[in-house]
């Protein structure tokens, strides 16, 4: 038997499974308040879902008085669309717009590996395509536990393919991203995803039900029972430890991913734009129905009316609340004038695309839903999709936190002789966090479409948006998760410049931000703590850098048992540059003599470090400083220098300080280099300290004496630190060691294959 509303009315007393749901007693009790009855099963389920941690962002909402408290004006100039909608959207020129945006899907990964990786990318493929964009380019920031342990090779093989399998088979590359190895994330992956899209400015679309009598139309895949609750679910769970390689407990299907019937999606969609035929659109992602119709219906100006049994199904019985909960793929709602109605059926067929009417518009309040004459939701779309439960979760800094930061590197045995730091640089290059990607790379289609200009191994990865012109964009993300937990505030702007200092590197100018913030169990106080402090230091950052947070994404519930990953901060940063030409690569160059400069101060920083971490295993002490303002002036140095033709090649310092700078500017590069290390600094210090705001760059002779004056000038440390030599086929260090290329290259190309291969 069917709930209907009637129902509900006459029986308030009738037992409800909403703990199950994941409700609690209070949140029940407000649906009935709200309500002024019991829920229906269909009404339960939605608010269910839709109240989720993943969905309704409940223990996060309080804390985005940040966002606002630090974005000036000037900053809001750059942004056509940001926090609430499906994507942010920033104007870069000549009549162009570039939406982006970070996402997690992480649980579900760890339950599905190959589907939970490729849902995540088809997923926030659909978001790009939801503000009416061309979905450009993925890039996917990967968290993995142990790499010899047994369920890291059992989830990241299948993530990767997912990944692979459902991007390739998009026809978008794949320009960039991390795998990083921890043993936080064991059991608990995070499997991030980024899209980025462009469009011209005027043909952006919102997620607004607006015109009574409009159509609303589901068009796309059909629903089935896969993903019932799927990610808004799973992803609001902390996992209890025992789930394994097989048995698993109360956890719902993950949703299974078509790409072939997104591709075709895709092209529907922009012949739909172009045809001007859409008043208002949204993508069926998390909550699938549930939130397409409330989220469209409470950003309109009226109420909508949904007829659910009309809705094409793969699965027979299906019932009202699982049509409404179901998370399968490749689906999209619109708003349709009626008037438009037939053109847009005739472009749906057209691409062979399923498309129904199933209600419209209407002057009242609610959102009603009927199944077969019955009425089964009644509610303020609002109170589902914008006025869920927000809470000011219990805030505490770590028991341990300020022994954690006492237990400084400075103990740790340090490498001094010549044939001590020989072998350390060709461990740390053969580390898994420092290792080439290559073996999970060459997995990812990077060049179809024949936009890209740069992609991984580079430092961001960079698409042409405009062939006329060559404007294009560039694209980094990045997140050292034991800076973060040694001090969340520092650690998150670090994150924000290491990603700010990638775009630059590419000859980008750093435009705007997007974000993952992957944390613990926000029921922890010590977890919100962490997270509180990111937030309000990535705003800060933002605010000094003078670039907006245009949106994100945050997952909670990030752990196993009591067991939390290191907070993880995604940050995303995305740059714009007029003439993807003058882009500067990361590999050095053939050209002989070129001068090798070190741009920013070595300091003797340590903590929360690669070496730390792969040599000791010891996380403690404080992370290195962040200057956001050298950050600035190194950007706007970088961009000088790529339009005055004065830099040849780029790359950053990071996660193993210059040693891996040099192995990999030589390895990509396929030249050796000469360096000339200060006889008046530890060599150890020199190269492997993770000090922030410091670039290798190459430059030809003749422009040396120019760029290093306009260092000078502006203020930034400069030094001639060696020279490029492509005739010795090896790395010199002065005075310590010379390591031939291809012993360098088989430390560096060999772990992942030996892990994974």
């Amino acid at each position: 038997m069917i709930d209907t509303v009637d129902n509900a009315k006459n029986t308030p007393d009738q037992e409800q499974p909403y703990r199950e749901l994941g409700l609690k007693d209070d949140e029940y009790a407000r649906v009935r308040e709200i309500l002024g009855r019991r829920p229906t099963d269909a009404e339960l389920a939605m608010y269910s879902v839709m109240w989720s941690e993943h969905c309704s962002y409940k223990s996060s909402k309080v804390h985005w008085r940040h966002w606002s408290a630090n974005t000036t004006p000037e900053m809001q100039a750059k942004m056509l669309a940001g926090i609430g909608e499906n994507a942010g959207v920033v104007d870069i020129g000549d009549g162009w717009a570039v939406t982006f945006k970070l996402e997690s899907h992480n649980h579900p990964s760890y339950v599905e590996p190959y589907q939970g990786a490729a849902t995540g990318v088809g997923g926030i493929v659909r978001d790009i395509m939801a503000m009416g964009a061309r979905p450009l380019a993925v890039m996917d920031p990967l968290r993995f536990g142990a790499p010899d342990h047994p369920d890291t090779r059992r989830v990241l093989p299948g993530i990767v393919a997912g990944v692979g399998g459902y991007g390739n088979s998009l026809g978008l590359p794949n320009i960039g991203g991390e795998v990083v190895f921890d043993s936080s994330y064991q059991g608990n992956p995070l499997v991030n995803a980024l899209c980025v899209g462009a469009m011209r400015a005027e043909d952006l679309h919102l997620a607004h039900a607006t015109g009574t009598g409009n159509k609303v139309i589901l068009f796309g895949a059909r629903t089935g029972l896969d993903g019932i609750g799927g990610v808004s679910v799973l992803a609001s769970e902390t996992f209890s430890g025992d789930e394994g390689g097989t048995g698993r407990k109360k956890l719902p299907a993950v949703q299974v991913g078509d790409p072939f019937t997104e591709k075709v999606l895709i092209e529907c969609c922009l012949e739909l734009f172009r045809e001007g035929i859409v008043v208002g659109i949204q993508d069926l992602g998390g909550a699938g129905l549930s939130c397409a119709t409330s989220e469209l219906a409470s950003a309109g100006d009226g109420g909508m009316v949904v007829q659910l049994e009309k809705v094409p199904l793969r699965a027979t019985g299906m019932t009202p609340a699982e049509v409404l909960s179901s998370e399968s793929q490749e689906r999209m709602c619109a708003v349709v004038k009626p008037s438009d109605v037939d053109a847009f059926m005739r472009v749906c067929a057209k691409w062979d695309v399923i498309a129904t009417e199933i209600g419209e518009v209407t002057d009242g309040d609610n959102l009603v839903i009927t199944w077969h004459g019955e009425t089964v939701v009644d509610v303020p779309p609002r109170t589902v999709a914008h006025e869920g439960p927000m809470y000011s979760r219990p805030i505490a800094r770590p028991a341990d936190q300020d022994a954690l930061v006492a237990d400084g590197p400075e103990k740790l045995p340090r490498p001094s002789t010549p044939d001590e730091l020989r072998a350390l640089v060709l461990r740390m290059a053969a580390s898994p966090n420092l290792a080439s990607r290559r073996w999970v790379t060459e997995q990812y289609d990077r060049y179809v479409r024949g936009g890209t200009v740069l992609a991984q191994p580079s430092d961001s990865g960079m698409i042409r948006v405009d062939e006329e012109t060559g404007r294009g964009v560039a694209l980094a993300t990045d997140c050292n998760g034991r800076f973060v937990k040694l001090d969340p505030y520092t650690g998150t702007q670090l994150a924000l410049a290491e990603a700010y200092r990638n775009v630059a590197v590419s000859g980008a100018t750093p435009l705007a931000v997007t974000n993952c913030l992957n944390f613990g169990s926000p029921e922890d106080p010590a977890v919100m703590w962490q997270f509180e402090q990111a937030v309000r230091g990535l705003a800060e950052g933002c605010k000094e850098l003078g670039i907006p947070v245009t949106g994100g994404n945050v997952s909670f519930y990030n752990q196993t048992g009591t067991t939390a990953i290191l907070p993880t901060p995604v940050v995303g940063v995305l740059g714009v540059i007029d003439d993807v030409r003058r882009r500067i690569p990361t590999g050095i160059g053939a050209e002989a003599g070129e001068t090798l400069l070190l741009l920013g101060d070595t300091r003797d920083e340590f903590g929360g470090s690669e070496w730390a971490h792969e040599v000791h295993g010891h996380l403690g002490g404080t992370p290195p400083k962040v200057d956001l303002a050298r950050e600035k002036v190194l950007a706007d140095v970088l961009l000088a220098g790529s339009r005055d033709g004065m830099v040849s090649a780029a790359h950053d310092l990071s996660d193993g300080g210059l040693a891996q700078t040099l192995v990999e500017a030589c390895l990509i590069g396929e030249v050796g280099a000469r360096v000339f290390l200060d006889q008046d600094q530890d060599p150890f210090v020199q190269l492997f300290s993770e000090s922030a705001g410091r670039v290798l760059v190459a430059v030809p002779r003749s422009e040396e004496l120019r760029f290093t004056e306009m260092c000078v000038a502006r203020g930034l440390p400069v030094r001639r630190t060696g020279v490029v030599d492509p005739e010795s086929d090896a790395l010199e260090l002065q005075d310590i060691a010379t390591i031939p290329l291809p012993e360098l290259r088989e430390a560096w190309e060999g772990t992942l294959p030996a892990l994974f291969g």
